[in-house]
């Protein structure tokens, strides 16, 4: 039968078929198929007549039935794209939040207020610029991952020399570090003001509630909902910081408006009360090195998913499988096999390389959902803190150089009792949101940097403890009194360490041999070969950075390397030592 169904006419009815139909009663006779093919001959027929009858009446009418049907498919149309856009949008939606909890961690807490308090909203044009270089560097990140299928870690172990290697690996663990005691100190703090549990217990429970990380998350699965698991609860956390704020912005002094917004516009004011110095802690606070390893590892996904889904990739390639189903018939142990089939899939994992279909499927739609993300919740958050301090702490002293502590009770004495708790949730929200997010970039550069044999699980406790340790030797030693210096010592370092774990970065997205993508990479797994037929030589395609990029990069490069050694010589200056 012909796929269209209105196609069918009598010849499709046999002879004694329609001997059949003519007699009484003789449609009964037919069969389902017979009685099928009357019925769309009928359809048809009614359908000519109707079309007929519409023309040959009233050819105006017909005419503006016509014209009224093609707009209301144009407008079905528009509408339906839109909609197909929204729905592929929503797919890549998580990546950029997770990215954007690096953005908005303790660490930015105490310098948004200190630059609130000194320069007002003069400041906030700092903040822009800050997220501005830090979705570039972060689009950066996903083009790396999208056309390598590598993370900024595994990069390095695999295009880097083996002694550059190793040493990218201290600094960025050395990062990691610094992010860990940040976020570890600034949860710490809200659980004491809050709760009112001593510190090394607030140390020991941040640790604890994220070990869990360790051994659900696996990115290497052949589902999903490992990856989006994390990312909703990343979510929940980031939207109870933005309503933490809103909450804070309800309760500041009646400010202007447009008062407000011109601190996005820079002015002379951000050059007063050591304002460039301020303004360089703002941007090292915000973009932070742990993000380019977190951002180059999370778009793998989401491409693996397109992959596999259509038949490009296998996690379990078939060779693999036979040989866990001949050990584990040979053991008869079912947690073996288990095992096995889940270093088999990560082994593939890490082995991946996106196609062009996947790439051209995922990149933009990722870049976009990032930059969304980091305009709105991250700059939102960042921006909220600065008015915050702005509106209420201007002009004092006290607020200057406030510790967490300071901070809370300036805001709880100058706002209102709630303002303070409020904030101080914020603070637990981040610290919560920032542990995660860290503890999966901790192990996105151990796994990517070094040659591990141990098991996942073994490997991520061992990474996690790396990041651990110093934090709660710190809350064990020096208390509350020196908490504020270990989280300056903190920006700091992460500040002495960006330049040289974004030129790597640079460095791979600008190399041709290294981002190029194979054109013909279309064929799907366990396809027919056809005999005789010529193997057709692989093609590539340039992906790598265009030399407007690469002079951007460049530059943001310079501006970074130029304002954090400024950081450090006016820290010197101004203080003797970190504090």
């Amino acid at each position: 039968m012909p796929e269209n169904k209105f196609e069918v006419t009598e010849e499709y009815l046999d002879p004694q078929s329609m001997l059949e139909l003519s007699m009484p009663g003789g449609a009964s006779k037919l069969s389902v198929r017979q009685k099928l093919i009357l019925k769309c001959r009928r359809a048809m027929r009614m359908r000519d007549t109707e079309k007929k009858g519409s023309s040959s009446t009233d050819p105006v009418q017909s005419q503006y039935s016509l014209s009224l049907s093609s707009a209301e498919d144009k407008k079905r149309g528009f509408f339906g794209s839109v909609q197909d856009v929204l729905r592929k949008y929503m797919r890549f939606v998580g990546p950029g939040l997770m990215v954007s909890v690096a953005y908005m961690d303790p660490g930015n807490y105490a310098t948004d207020v200190s630059a609130g308090a000194s320069n007002e909203f003069s400041l906030l044009c700092i903040v822009l610029v800050s997220n501005i270089i830090a979705i570039f560097l972060q689009s950066l990140c996903i083009k790396l991952g999208s056309v390598t299928g590598l993370d900024l870690s595994r990069a390095c172990k695999k295009h880097l020399p083996k002694w550059l290697n190793l040493t990218i690996y201290v600094f960025a663990e050395c990062a990691i570090i610094a992010t860990d005691v940040a976020e570890v100190i600034g949860t710490a703090v809200a659980l004491n003001i809050l709760l009112r549990i001593p510190l090394p217990a607030g140390v020991v429970i941040t640790c604890i509630d994220v070990l869990f990380v360790l051994i659900a998350y696996k990115p290497g699965s052949s589902s999903m909902r490992f990856v989006r698991m994390f990312e909703y609860a990343v979510a929940l956390l980031v939207f109870g910081v933005v309503i933490c704020f809103c909450v804070e912005l309800a309760y500041i002094p009646k400010t202007p408006v447009g008062h407000i917004f011109r601190g996005f516009v820079p002015s002379k004011q951000m050059f007063e009360h050591n304002g460039m110095y301020t303004a360089t802690s703002i941007l090292g606070a915000t973009v932070m090195p742990h993000s380019l390893f977190l951002g180059s590892g999370l778009v793998q996904p989401r491409l693996l998913e397109y992959d596999v889904d259509h038949g490009y990739y296998d996690l379990l390639a078939e060779e693999d499988e036979d040989n866990v189903i001949e050990e584990t018939e040979d053991t008869h142990s079912a947690v073996k096999e288990k095992e096995d089939i889940e270093v088999i899939r990560e082994r593939r994992y890490f082995n991946y390389q996106p196609t062009n279909s996947a790439i051209k499927y995922a990149m933009k739609y990722s870049i976009f959902e990032l930059a969304i993300t980091l305009f709105t919740f991250a700059l939102f958050v960042n921006s909220a803190i600065l008015i915050v301090a702005g509106a209420t702490l201007y002009g004092s002293e006290e607020a200057v150089d406030a510790d967490l502590y300071t901070i809370h009770s300036l805001l709880s004495k100058n706002l209102a009792p709630i303002a303070g708790t409020v904030f101080m949730l914020a603070l637990l929200f981040s610290g919560q949101s920032a542990g995660i997010v860290c503890t999966i970039a901790g192990q996105i550069v151990c796994e990517g940097h070094l040659d591990w044999n141990f098991k996942p699980w073994k490997r991520r406790l061992i990474t996690r403890g790396i990041s651990i340790i110093p934090c709660l030797i710190i809350s064990l030693t020096i208390g509350r009194s020196a908490l504020s210096k270990a989280l300056n010592a903190s920006q700091v370092v992460l500040s002495i360490l960006l330049p040289f774990l974004v030129a790597p970065l640079i460095f791979f997205t600008c190399k041709k041999s290294i981002m190029k993508v194979k054109v013909n990479n279309k064929d799907k797994l366990n396809a027919p070969t056809v005999i005789g037929e010529e193997e057709q030589p692989d093609e590539y395609i340039d992906m790598s950075n265009n030399w407007i990029t690469t002079i951007i990069a460049f530059l943001v490069w310079i501006f970074i390397s130029l304002l954090n050694v400024y950081t450090i010589v006016q820290l010197g200056i101004s203080h003797g030592d970190i504090s």
